[in-house]
């Protein structure tokens, strides 16, 4: 947790942290910063304005934690290869835009930059998932299964971009079925860009552009 204020000797209870943690997502989900509101978080959470307060001292660390508590992370996973490392990259891009907090997330994406403090907090932890997702292509070059042209950036920009959109595309009577579907999703997405990079000639345009993205 980032920013507390709680009296001393007073026991935190981490399930009560979880629940408004939990809350304070919906809230901000469904309402944006402009909506979002200790004593709305308070209510959706079943407990005092004074709770909150205890705990966080101001709306903008209480969305922070929520986001580290609450919100599914990216990071990096060493599986061996280079197909189960983008496996587990787009599992982990697909809960993130189709879990819980998927609505958050989205919002975090159009809002953050104007949150102050979450702005911050939200740069670091989308710098960590460019990062994580950049060791996965170079471990997969290191290991020879790319070529050392490869498309880093257009490969990722394609993985993060095609599981975000398919998440935020799949109806909300199919979504159930997507969340019990999501690594057979992952899978086919990472075969259909490897077998796509794999068919491009060195040299090519696709496989030396490279921009601004992952």
């Amino acid at each position: 947790m980032t920013a507390t204020n709680m009296s001393p000797g007073r026991p935190r209870d981490p399930g009560v942290d979880r629940r408004i943690a939990q809350a304070a997502l919906d809230l901000f989900g469904e309402a944006g910063w402009a909506g979002f509101a200790m004593e709305a978080v308070a209510r959706r959470a079943g407990v005092g304005k004074a709770s909150l307060y205890l705990r966080w001292n101001s709306k903008e660390a209480l969305l922070a934690d929520a986001v580290t508590l609450r919100m599914s992370q990216v990071a990096d996973v060493d599986t061996g290869t280079l197909r189960g490392d983008l496996t587990e990259l787009a599992v982990q891009m697909l809960d993130l835009y189709a879990g819980p907090g998927s609505r958050a997330a989205l919002r975090l994406s159009l809002e953050a930059d104007a949150i102050p403090g979450v702005a911050e907090h939200y740069a670091a932890i989308r710098l960590s998932q460019v990062l994580a997702a950049r060791a996965i292509v170079r471990r997969g070059i290191d290991r020879g299964e790319l070529a050392a042209d490869a498309p880093v950036t257009l490969l990722l920009d394609t993985l993060t971009g095609g599981a975000m959109m398919h998440a935020l595309t799949t109806p909300a009577d199919l979504m159930a079925s997507l969340n019990r579907d999501i690594r057979a999703h992952a899978e086919r997405l990472v075969g259909f860009l490897l077998r796509a990079v794999a068919t491009q000639p060195a040299g090519s345009d696709l496989a030396t552009t490279e921009g601004n993205g992952p």
